[in-house]
């Protein structure tokens, strides 16, 4: 485009949000031309830049940027600096909002149209007459936006995401240089360049059939060498950084909703300039009725967070565009992406709705353990970081402070979702070539699950998926305590399966183990009952009467008296009841039996009759509330037993959680661990160290190091 049309010219000057809205809706139902992403980008900079950069610049708070801004501006055409003056001056109209004049936006056109001029030259001189670009042609107009730009610390600034950045300072955020990568082939005539936004990085997508990738900028610190390169399978199929071949992949209108996505109205880390923010609310409002959010989870959840933040009359309210934001990512992206349930989980979070703010951040873990982690993760790493050592130890700070029979600490679907949880996380390490879960990870996690008392935390079911038919899935499915249900849990599985292609668990032993100390990979289970039976055995003495003839308590009355909180009678009576299990054909007529002598007075113990019958009336109606959750992580599977038990071994489960868990790469075993503690802990791979007596539980043994 040479210049702009009638249609544009007579919109301009922009005096307030209403006629920046009429802007971008002449560019939206054009039916003609594409939206024009440079002028777009340049008049949603400029406006940005001037409420927040300039204001922040006019107080003091920045003197020696504003004077290597000026400094630069010199050098550029007087458009761009009338447009910043004009902008900080008086020239404004109600409020702050600055006046864009025609000439400033034209000038900057035309200048960014000259930063391409060099290679509209190359292509006159091959007359080329593909309508198509291709991967040398993209790799140039990245290497002059690339080359161009200041060579300065200045990466992770704000407001550094607009083609006026890039005008006015030469600085370009990653997604900016990504965005006028795009914007530049499409002023060269190219309509087949698009970008591919993952979580966090962008890349381009082009060709006929555009499924060719292509890098065009950079992702943390080393990345410039990629520039050129095609985005590889391998790295798409396990690393979250590329979504594993889900990225939104934007058409022209999506690629204006990234535009109004990456405007940032914030001040400082405290503040956020309200004109800013009004002015991107209403321009997500007017993309979303025109259905172009429909397909971008992340611009969902931007809208969600203004509206929570200053909610529109008659529009959704905040909490439905997360819901729909998750939905997006669902339908659209396989659920591969993470953001969607963190912004969800934020929100109950910040309404003191705890229960589903732990539903949701567990929805976001079973999404991450899809994923091997790499050290280009650090955001999303931060992300759980923050949700597992700062957010929920709050709210179980504030949960434990009174007494409550609606607390969720009485809660066993919160407790199983907890583990979900850690077992996503658990997952998305193994495999990976650097460690997660170090100590600062397992002190919070033993504390948080110590507030669960053991009643709550033995209402858990707790499968292991290696030991679970694939038939059963469904009904697993229907009996989870999440709030998702049925699709949330079928879903859970889904991404396991598609996992396996990443992560090769089968080389894995002793993935759950059972009391036995035997692997439950490949065998058999024991049945609960039998489980039961071991697991108490080292602490309470056997009744000869329930060994002989099968009839009575297991355990003796002195061991088994019940405690202040009814605790000491759970074990004795679960595993009464599920004895028929054990048994041959002739168990009907034993547990008749049995009812019957403790019905006759032959030394029932105190509050266990009761117990009993107050569990057989409600067993129909308590066995589907019971949460079922099932571990895909070999150390959550080793911590399995430990997690069930009366009296909680901390220093076991810190142990097991900060094991390190690596695969063989190369043919050179890295280094790692496997701890088996008591024939209860087991299922991390590497290399194998028996924690005995003389080491303690938070003690790495030197033989590891040196292995």
């Amino acid at each position: 485009m040479t210049e702009f049309c009638d249609d544009v010219i007579k919109l301009f000057p922009l005096r307030a949000i209403p006629d920046v809205i009429k802007l971008f809706r002449q560019q939206l139902n054009n039916r003609e031309e594409e939206p024009d992403l440079t002028l777009l980008s340049i008049v949603t900079g400029l406006i940005e830049h001037s409420l927040t950069t300039k204001v922040l610049e006019s107080t003091g708070a920045g003197s020696s940027t504003s004077h290597n801004n000026n400094n630069n501006n010199n050098n550029h055409v007087d458009g761009g600096k009338g447009g910043t003056a004009a902008a900080v001056g008086g020239d404004t109209a109600g409020g702050n909002f600055p006046v864009i004049r025609y000439d400033t936006v034209e000038a900057l056109y035309k200048r960014f149209k000259s930063v391409l001029a060099p290679i509209e030259k190359l292509l006159v001189k091959t007359t080329t007459d593909s309508k198509f670009a291709s991967r040398e042609i993209i790799k140039k107009v990245s290497d002059i936006i690339w080359n161009s730009l200041l060579r300065s610390s200045y990466k992770d600034r704000a407001h550094l995401q607009s083609l006026y950045s890039y005008l006015c300072g030469n600085k370009l955020d990653c997604f900016g240089v990504a965005f006028a990568v795009v914007a530049g082939c499409q002023m060269l005539g190219y309509r087949d360049v698009h970008l591919a936004i993952s979580e966090d990085h962008v890349w381009v997508v082009f060709g006929k059939t555009g499924d060719e990738t292509i890098e065009v900028t950079w992702h943390g610190k080393g990345a410039e060498d990629k520039r050129g390169q095609s985005v590889a399978p391998g790295i798409e199929s396990q690393t979250w950084l590329y979504v594993a071949g889900h990225p939104v992949v934007c058409n022209r209108y999506m690629e204006v909703a990234a535009i109004v996505s990456a405007i940032n109205p914030s001040l400082t880390a405290t503040s956020a300039c309200l004109e800013v923010a009004d002015l991107q609310q209403q321009l997500l409002w007017l993309l979303y009725d025109m259905g172009h959010l429909r397909k971008y989870p992340m611009a969902l959840g931007c809208l969600g967070e203004l509206e929570e933040v200053e909610p529109t009359g008659g529009r959704k309210s905040c909490e439905e565009l997360y819901n729909e934001s998750v939905r997006s990512a669902q339908t659209y992206y396989r659920n591969h992406h993470v953001y969607p349930y963190t912004y969800q989980g934020g929100y109950y979070y910040r309404k003191n709705m705890y229960r589903e703010a732990f539903a949701s951040w567990a929805d976001s873990s079973d999404v991450i353990r899809l994923y091997n982690y790499s050290r280009d993760d650090e955001e999303i790493y931060k992300e759980f970081l923050d949700i597992a050592n700062e957010l929920i130890p709050q709210v179980m700070k504030l949960e434990s402070s009174g007494h409550s029979a609606k607390s969720i600490l009485r809660d066993a679907s919160c407790f199983a979702n907890l583990l979900r949880f850690y077992d996503g996380i658990c997952k998305w390490e193994e495999g990976s070539q650097t460690p997660i879960l170090h100590i600062g990870w397992a002190k919070p996690l033993v504390a948080t699950i110590a507030k669960f008392d053991h009643d709550i935390r033995s209402q858990v079911i707790i499968k292991c998926a290696d030991q679970e038919p694939q038939a059963q899935h469904p009904a697993h499915g229907q009996e989870n305590g999440s709030k998702n249900g049925a699709d949330d849990s079928l879903h859970h599985h889904n991404n396991n399966n598609n996992n396996n292609i990443v992560k090769a668990d089968a080389n894995v032993t002793n993935g759950g183990r059972g009391a036995n100390g035997s692997s439950g990979v490949k065998g058999n289970p024991l049945p609960k009952s039998l489980e039961a039976l071991v697991g108490k055995c080292g602490e309470k003495l056997l009744n000869p009467e329930f060994l002989l003839q099968g009839g009575g308590q297991p355990f003796t009355t002195e061991e088994s008296a019940p405690s202040s909180d009814g605790e000491g009678t759970t074990v004795s009576s679960v595993v009464a009841d599920t004895t028929a299990e054990v048994k041959p054909a002739s168990n009907g007529k034993r547990e008749e039996g049995a009812t019957k002598k403790q019905q006759e007075g032959e030394e029932p113990e105190k509050g266990v009759k009761p117990e009993k019958q107050r569990e057989k009336a409600q067993e129909p109606d308590a066995e589907p509330k019971r949460p079922i959750i099932v571990l895909y992580s070999q150390k959550m599977k080793g911590l399995k037993d430990l997690l069930l038990t009366e009296k909680l071994n901390t220093n076991a489960i810190s142990l097991q959680i900060t094991a390190q868990s690596q695969v063989q790469v190369g043919g050179k075993k890295l280094r790692g661990s496997q701890v088996s503690l008591g024939g209860s802990i087991g299922g991390t791979t590497g290399g194998t160290v028996t924690v005995g007596d003389g080491i303690e539980g938070n003690t790495r043994p030197k033989r590891a190091r040196r292995e």
